[in-house]
């Protein structure tokens, strides 16, 4: 959620946006959903360069959001989740060939038990050398299913076996699946974690939330410079925060910034319809049967958009 803004300073926002774009498997036929093919990567990374775009480590955007620093809308930051073994294999030589930073979230279990489709301690100690190495929970469960105590032990242990093997404590965290809810994220947050990241589609601004940065997926075709085309809508979500108990979305209430009257608003199986908002409110009564078990609500205006996933628990 981002915090809502002092009107004062409003004007004197230019939109200044980073990106952060997450990977999953590259040059992994097998698995297309969410695979990027090695000439696509190469397509992508070529554009960045081409068009005066810098890829900084995660470290660097942490920094300015901490510090109050301007948000560059030239920076990007690329993050792996999962440690699949194809990024180790297939993608790792091409960061290295671009000099471009990255955070590799690790799937804890897969590492620990030596699953065949992952990367190993080693190879994850040896991507270290590159780029950054976030946490991406223990047994990669779907979170918002779990109590309170399963969160907190999974990302116990997680943490644990990182430092065993890594020698720190884990500094970022990407919530796997990138699901969440406020249950999940109140878990999440006593861990003490400079920076949270979901897999909301937006972008990055001076007022983001360290604990819920949006990150928008790169997989299948070079779409990455029409990604880039997306702005933050500062946006307080109100309702919904939870997936409804009785499975109907009966309401779309956030705040906004006061100059923004008119949006569009989304809803995954009932597609695009116009919202107006006042006074920097926008509230539409729906009463709507959520048709898929993870849905996603999207607001927009023009190239700006905010997003949240709902997910059935």
């Amino acid at each position: 959620m981002r915090k809502f803004f002092f009107l004062a300073f409003f004007p004197l926002i230019i939109w200044a946006d980073a990106h952060i774009f997450v990977y999953h498997r590259f040059g992994d036929s097998e698995h297309i959903s969410t695979n990027t093919s090695l000439k696509v990567l190469r397509d992508e990374f070529d554009f960045l360069n081409n068009n005066g775009y810098k890829v900084i480590p995660l470290q660097r955007l942490y920094k300015a959001l901490q510090d109050g620093e301007p948000i560059d809308k030239k920076w990007i930051v690329l993050t792996i989740d999962d440690s699949y073994k194809s990024f180790y294999e297939n993608a790792l030589g091409i960061f290295k060939e671009y000099g471009f930073a990255f955070t590799l979230f690790v799937y804890v279990e897969a590492s620990d038990r030596g699953y065949r489709d992952f990367m190993n301690w080693d190879q994850i100690r040896e991507a270290g050398k590159y780029g950054e190495i976030g946490l991406h929970g223990y047994a990669h469960h779907h979170m918002v299913s779990l109590d309170t105590d399963a969160i907190k032990k999974d990302t116990e242990k997680a943490a644990a076996s990182y430092k065993k093997e890594l020698g720190s404590d884990p500094k970022y965290y990407a919530y796997p699946y990138g699901e969440y809810n406020r249950k999940v994220r109140r878990a999440i947050e006593t861990f003490g974690f400079d920076l949270i990241l979901n897999q909301n589609s937006g972008a990055v601004d001076g007022q983001s939330d360290r604990h819920d940065l949006d990150r928008t997926a790169l997989t299948g075709d070079n779409t990455i410079e029409h990604k880039l085309r997306i702005r933050t809508l500062p946006t307080t979500w109100i309702e919904p925060k939870n997936w409804p108990k009785d499975g109907k979305l009966k309401t779309i209430h956030a705040t906004i910034p006061p100059n923004i009257k008119n949006l569009e608003y989304f809803v995954s199986g009932y597609g695009w319809h116009r919202i107006n908002a006042k006074n920097g409110e926008v509230k539409e009564l729906l009463n709507l049967p959520l048709k898929l078990g993870r849905t996603r609500i999207f607001l927009k205006t023009g190239s700006r958009q905010s997003s949240i996933i709902l997910v059935k628990e």
